[in-house]
């Protein structure tokens, strides 16, 4: 995931109240109890493209009996965040199917909020496989793939072409490019979103994994960031600050102030996620014409992004889960994923549609998002993820203001983080 427009865009909680802690999945043609079927609500942060409410126009005027309410919260996915889990605290069934973003899942899953799903409902080998992981918590399912995102280099090609240069695929590559091309034409090096929010721990969460590091094991249950690489991610992102080829303007940038930075012609790379290509390869763009898209590049190598996106989970506490998984196979279907990438400019989730010859045309980095996809990783997976999230945004912000070296930096996470690691 962007954590304004993006996230927001993203972030379509369909709330669907679920009785109970069982897995569900009713087919319509189930002949499932009528309890089970009525009226959902739908919530969403911020649907911005306004895609959402035609899709649901269709739903509802072939399920009259089950028709769909669309609640929108704040753009702000941290807003929309506090605001979901003060209604699933409470015990109200006012949400049902909550369109929550995929970092959330083990936190909602952990805390019972969110009900188990039947893996056998959903058409998951239809999806990019790492989004599946996303959706997991324990071993189960609790929710399904919505959409996905993954974070891509955005370059100037008319510079690059000019130099006779390749877009970077190693740091190396591109602290050297950023450091003496960019100076050459009045540009900043390099920007990511690194002002201490959810952006931030994206942006160190990749740069550790594309050193071959991780933070926390996978089920989240032991501290792993103790690590050379781990340190060499912390040091790849301090040294653009020091170096003067990340900006420091770059430290107070989310997805929008360096989206702008860039379509301003302000910068020679930036890593943001796919929204950035339509809106800077729009008319009155600054650099419409003048640039590409690669995958984040990595210490040795093509780079790992962290993945993006949203997940539909369905409400504990929902009278109607028969409708509710119906709903949500309704919303993952490839007719309306066509629909959630051409009118909502979303990344859907199944993996035919990005080698689909239409859809490669009119919007031209699906594959390079394909592959950035297939190589991302999930965010540390932790029912106290919102902790952790803080604590590596307060290290990586000492580290990149030059408080703290890396090394400082990766002993105080392990430090930190210790307390907030699972234990079984």
């Amino acid at each position: 995931m962007r954590w304004t427009r993006a996230a927001g865009r993203a972030l379509l909680v369909a709330a669907v109240v679920l009785a109970g802690h069982a897995g569900f999945g009713v087919r319509s043609d189930a002949g499932a109890a009528s309890a089970s079927r009525g009226p959902l609500t739908l919530v969403t942060a911020g649907d911005l493209t306004h895609y959402l409410s035609p899709l649901l126009d269709d739903w509802n005027a072939a399920h009259a009996s089950e028709r769909v309410t669309l609640v929108e919260l704040p753009d702000s996915a941290d807003e929309s965040r506090a605001q979901m889990i003060s209604e699933l605290r409470s015990g109200r069934d006012r949400f049902d199917v909550l369109n929550i973003d995929v970092a959330w899942t083990s936190e909602f899953a952990a805390a019972g909020w969110i009900a188990p799903l039947d893996r056998g409902r959903f058409p998951l080998d239809a999806f990019l496989r790492p989004v599946v992981d996303t959706a997991t918590f324990d071993g189960r399912l609790y929710a399904v793939p919505y959409v996905t995102n993954a974070g891509l280099l955005y370059y100037r090609k008319d510079i690059l072409d000019r130099e006779g240069e390749q877009p970077p695929r190693t740091w190396d590559e591109l602290a050297r490019q950023a450091r003496t091309i960019a100076p050459k034409y009045g540009l900043d090096g390099y920007a990511g979103q690194f002002l201490p929010y959810e952006g931030l721990t994206v942006n160190v969460t990749e740069a550790v994994h594309s050193a071959g590091g991780s933070i926390l094991r996978d089920d989240g249950a032991r501290v792993t960031v103790d690590s050379d690489a781990a340190r060499s991610g912390l040091r790849f992102l301090a040294d653009g600050v020091r170096e003067g080829w990340i900006p420091r303007d770059a430290l107070g940038y989310k997805e929008e102030e360096s989206r702008q930075a860039f379509q301003d012609g302000r910068l020679l790379f930036l890593r943001n996620w796919p929204y950035v290509y339509a809106d800077a390869g729009a008319s009155g763009s600054n650099v419409a014409g003048r640039f590409g898209a690669v995958p984040l590049p990595g210490r040795a190598g093509p780079g790992t992004s962290v993945l993006g996106g949203s997940n539909l989970a369905v409400s504990s506490h929902t009278r109607h889960p028969a409708s509710a998984a119906d709903l949500i196979s309704y919303l993952t279907s490839e007719r309306v994923q066509r629909q959630v990438l051409t009118k909502g400019s979303l990344p859907p989730v199944r993996a035919a549609l990005y080698e689909d010859p239409e859809l490669v045309r009119s919007h031209p980095y699906l594959p390079t998002l394909r592959q950035s996809v297939l190589a991302a990783v999930p965010r540390p997976k932790s029912p106290l993820y919102d902790q952790v999230s803080l604590t590596v945004q307060a290290v990586a912000q000492d580290v990149m203001a030059l408080r703290q070296t890396p090394e400082q930096g990766v002993a105080r996470l392990a430090r930190e983080l210790g307390p907030l690691s699972r234990r079984d």
